[in-house]
């Protein structure tokens, strides 16, 4: 298995956890319990199971995936939530869910390689 730092969707789930923190940063202060904690945590879920994942066996290794993708979606609905709350600009919140649908596409056919890799080895 490579570094988790090799992949482009941990280097990719990385940024946008760094952008997503600093877009909640100017949310309001009655949020910092509620939307900017959950959105906090569900970007950096996605890195973190792929960073823990690579350590793994290939199928705790797609799981670790699988749980990103679970987060991803997560945080593609915040960002909605977020936009439609006010507290994000259109412009935003369309740049952040393009990237979270860009990592979610990354994250399936991730998936789809290690299950291909699976059969092949007979497990």
């Amino acid at each position: 298995m490579k570094r988790f730092q090799d992949y482009k969707v941990f280097r990719d789930s990385h940024s946008l956890n760094l952008r997503v923190y600093d877009a909640t940063g100017r949310f309001p202060r009655h949020e910092l319990f509620g939307l900017t904690s959950q959105m906090r945590r569900a970007a950096s879920s996605i890195p973190m199971n792929i960073a823990e994942g690579s350590v793994k066996s290939e199928r705790e290794f797609r799981q670790s995936l699988r749980i990103g993708l679970g987060s991803a979606a997560e945080l593609e609905y915040q960002l909605l939530m977020a936009r439609d709350l006010g507290y994000m600009d259109e412009s935003e919140h369309s740049d952040l869910s393009g990237a979270v649908i860009e990592i979610r596409k990354m994250l399936t056919a991730f998936i789809r390689t290690i299950d291909r890799a699976i059969e092949s080895a007979g497990d």
